[in-house]
């Protein structure tokens, strides 16, 4: 699991304007003025993780081998202060929805892509947007992965 959080952090440096990855602990939890980021960021979680049993290998440990179905929930958000009201200027408007292009970056250098030699490709399954009341514009991307023979 470890390899498959440091891989997708990995990957995802390579993102121009992205100023913020890491491991989800919390850190758009805090309701306060200082989020311990900076903007825009992704955080990285594996929030589901169920195992079946595939049989055993005594040359291996654990000799009882397994078949792992991974969800990993990536966080994408950067705070948004500004109006996109039909008044708004027009490059204050694309400014605040360049959060769409985030998504579908991540999402193009993700999906399809294999984060460890015993992992399958990433594959998306939802974006859901996070409600907020603190001017954080947050949404949550879930990918889905197998790790085969653990």
């Amino acid at each position: 699991m470890k390899n498959i959080i440091t891989n997708i952090q990995e990957k995802l440096s390579h993102i121009e304007g992205l100023k913020y990855i890491d491991e989800n602990w919390g850190q758009l939890d805090y309701y306060s003025p200082n989020f311990p980021v900076q903007w825009p960021c992704v955080l990285i979680d594996i929030i589901d993780a169920r195992f079946d049993n595939i049989g055993r290998d005594n040359k291996q440990v654990p000799v009882n081998r397994q078949m792992g179905a991974v969800i990993v929930d990536l966080r994408i958000a950067d705070l948004r202060l500004s109006n996109t009201s039909m008044q708004a200027p027009r490059l204050q408007k694309a400014y605040t929805r360049s959060i769409w292009d985030l998504i579908q970056e991540v999402h193009e250098r993700l999906h399809g892509w294999s984060p460890d030699a015993k992992v399958s490709k990433l594959i998306r399954e939802t974006t859901n947007r996070v409600l907020r009341d603190d001017g954080v514009q947050e949404y949550a991307v879930r990918m889905s992965c197998e790790i085969s023979d653990c």
